[in-house]
């Protein structure tokens, strides 16, 4: 029986990495998106070859959404190995310029996504007698710096970090393994060469590099590894 993984905000960027990683692994494919049915589409089909992948629509900053896609999910394939959150929304302002639905945009997206697919999906993992989250932090979260810009959404990812921390350590003892991977500067990250100079590996990474972490904390390879955050950032700040 193939092993099904479920990633929101998959079907673009770093999300859409990680599919392709875990469809060349061998996982079937639940995909979530919000809005672009065509973008969907296009990852579907490109993952035909490779795997059975669906994509279904739901806004998993909702409970109701997260709640749809879970059902759509499991009606379909009867099972979840493997949940992946990639969503992420990011406002990039100072504290007191941004407004209150900005707010809920960044809480509801960074931490809310994730608060809603777990408390969903661990009791199917429980009952399948195990399973893996992988959450998607951000640079440096749980260590993170005070920034002027990122505030609220340092905070966040910094809270997602303790909140997988803590489902690996209620978790373990039904063979669930939870863990953060932490996204440096991306390729694009609109970002000048003078910041490129400060990463030790001298260039920005990519989408397949977090998926290349992602696939192997899913991975047999990382059966004694739960509850830690893996940094994918080129030694930055380290």
């Amino acid at each position: 029986m193939k092993r099904v993984a479920l990633i929101t905000g998959s079907t673009r960027r770093i999300g859409r990495a990680i599919a392709a990683r875990l469809a060349r692994e061998g996982y079937a494919l639940a995909l979530n998106y919000r809005h672009n049915e065509r973008a969907a589409q296009e990852t579907v089909a490109a993952l035909a070859a490779l795997t059975e992948a669906v994509a279904f629509r739901a806004d998993v900053s909702t409970p109701e959404g997260a709640e749809h896609l879970v059902r759509e999910t499991l009606a379909h394939f009867g099972r979840v190995d493997v949940l992946v959150n990639c969503v992420g929304p990011f406002v990039p302002k100072p504290l007191a310029e941004t407004d209150l639905g900005e707010w809920r945009l960044l809480v509801d997206g960074n931490l809310g996504s994730a608060f809603y697919t777990m408390r969903l999906v661990i009791p199917v993992m429980r009952e399948q007698g195990g399973g893996v989250i992988v959450n998607l932090g951000s640079l440096n979260a749980g260590v993170a710096r005070g920034a002027p810009n990122t505030a609220v959404y340092n905070a966040l990812k910094t809270a997602l970090v303790v909140l997988t921390r803590s489902v690996a350590r209620s978790e373990g003892r039904h063979g669930i393994r939870a863990n953060v991977v932490n996204p440096g500067m991306i390729d694009p990250a609109g970002v000048g060469e003078e910041v490129v100079r400060h990463i030790p590996l001298q260039r920005l990474g990519t989408p397949d590099d977090v998926a290349a972490a992602v696939a192997w904390l899913c991975s047999d390879e990382a059966t004694y590894v739960s509850g830690a955050v893996v940094d994918v950032h080129g030694g930055l700040w380290a």
